[in-house]
């Protein structure tokens, strides 16, 4: 019998405009410790972004959001914090920030199965 493994996730926002506190979720960061598993995927609606009031340039966000993923990955050439091991990196992802990219709160749960517990929870809140 497969064992439920423990989890925490964390939506990632887009805030166009940080003053008014209005966003929209983008994506989903998800890790499990035991597991060594984190895994980002984003998906930013060109339609979606052009409707929020704001001067943010789409290509950048895109770029901001890969960066984020590398992060996430540990790849090589995205800065220290990339290098730090696994909840290190879900930590400072998850951070409390003031910029137009943000996280959720991280919540937990438990799953026989993280990838296709991610792929729910990014169909459920994301898209």
């Amino acid at each position: 019998m497969q064992e439920d493994k423990i989890y925490e996730y964390a939506v990632i926002r887009l805030v166009p405009k940080v003053e008014r506190e209005e966003f929209f979720n983008i994506g989903l960061v998800m890790f499990s410790k035991k597991e060594k598993y984190i895994r980002v995927e984003f998906h930013l609606c060109p339609d979606k972004f052009k409707l929020m009031y704001n001067k943010l340039d789409y290509d950048d966000i895109i770029q901001n959001l890969e960066s984020f993923k590398n992060i996430a990955n540990g790849s090589k050439n995205s800065g220290p914090i990339a290098q730090l091991e696994i909840p290190e990196r879900f930590r400072w992802l998850t951070a409390v920030r003031s910029s137009v990219i943000q996280t959720s709160r991280p919540h937990p749960g438990k799953s026989k199965d993280l990838d296709t517990t991610f792929n729910k929870l990014f169909e459920d809140l994301v898209k």
